[in-house]
């Protein structure tokens, strides 16, 4: 063999093993991509977010640099203070805070202070331009059976739906797992809203266009899998998703059950046109190279 065509030949081998190496080592591709400085988002079908609380003790400013350069074009699950300089680069705010998941509306005794958090989220949302504000139904309580924990849910947010609907603002209800009790945010024991019927029972009870679901995909693969059955029954309802690979809330790879190339391509064949927020908590080594792979995988 000539030299010319040997080198040849050993040239385009190399080049189909360093692809190889790329598909099966997702770490190696997100790399590649941030060393050449490329954004992360090609076809932008689905508008995805980041939830920063996964991501400290990256500070919010420094998470919604990165994750404009790989093309996520909002960002949730950090302090209001730091909503002006995020906005200010361009990246939107996907979702406000309010209330948190254990002091809900499921007790009267808590009416008063979930309504005021709301109506303050609401605010925050309308000044900076965000769509949802979260809600949660509240842990379950020993005196409060289903019938009174859903009067009581429904009494509260009654009260602050015409609020929203005044300032369009969507709030949207989070349906939780209550079975991982490995980690306190990857499951919530005693969460009363685990059931996704139950919380699509209660969006429908309010019965405004906005209140909708946060259909968190990795709290539903635990709570019920059947996921693509499930985004197309709830579709009508829902105003937001989250991610995480299962089980561990990891991230979107070949370790965990989640097909979502599948997931993405069942919500966008719903019509949806909100946003889906990475929400797993990261395990490799560079957090920022899960984030590109994890919006990779969902940029389908």
């Amino acid at each position: 063999m000539r030299r010319r065509e040997f080198c040849g030949q050993v040239s385009g081998a190399v080049s189909a093993l360093g692809a190889a190496a790329l598909i099966g080592n997702p770490h190696a591709a997100a790399q590649t991509d941030r060393a050449a400085d490329k954004p992360v988002v090609r076809k932008g079908r689905i508008r995805q977010s980041v939830m920063g609380w996964c991501f400290l003790p990256m500070e919010a400013v420094e998470l919604a640099t990165h994750a404009k350069r790989m093309g996520i074009v909002a960002i949730e699950g950090v302090p209001s203070a730091s909503y002006p300089a995020i906005t200010e680069m361009g990246m939107g705010i996907s979702l406000v805070s309010s209330h948190g998941f254990q002091r809900g509306p499921l007790n009267p005794e808590n009416h008063a202070f979930v309504e005021a958090k709301l109506r303050e989220g609401i605010d925050l949302a309308v000044e900076f331009g965000a769509p949802n504000v979260i809600t949660f139904t509240g842990m379950s309580e020993p005196g409060i059976d289903d019938e009174a924990a859903k009067r009581n849910c429904l009494r509260c947010w009654q009260r602050v739906v015409p609020y929203a609907e005044e300032r369009g603002v969507t709030l949207v209800l989070e349906h939780l797992n209550s079975r991982d009790d490995s980690h306190p945010m990857k499951g919530h024991p005693g969460y009363w809203g685990d059931d996704l019927e139950r919380c699509a029972d209660l969006v429908r009870a309010v019965d405004s266009p906005r209140f909708r679901l946060l259909f968190d995909i990795y709290h539903v693969q635990i709570m019920h899998g059947d996921l693509i059955r499930n985004i197309r029954r709830y579709h009508p309802l829902v105003g937001h998703y989250h991610t995480a690979g299962n089980p561990g809330r990891g991230e979107l790879d070949e370790n965990q059950e989640i097909n979502y190339p599948a997931v993405m391509r069942a919500i966008l064949e719903t019509g949806y046109d909100g946003y889906v927020a990475q929400e797993f908590l990261p395990t490799w080594d560079d957090p920022m190279s899960a984030l590109e792979h994890a919006v990779g995988v969902c940029d389908i």
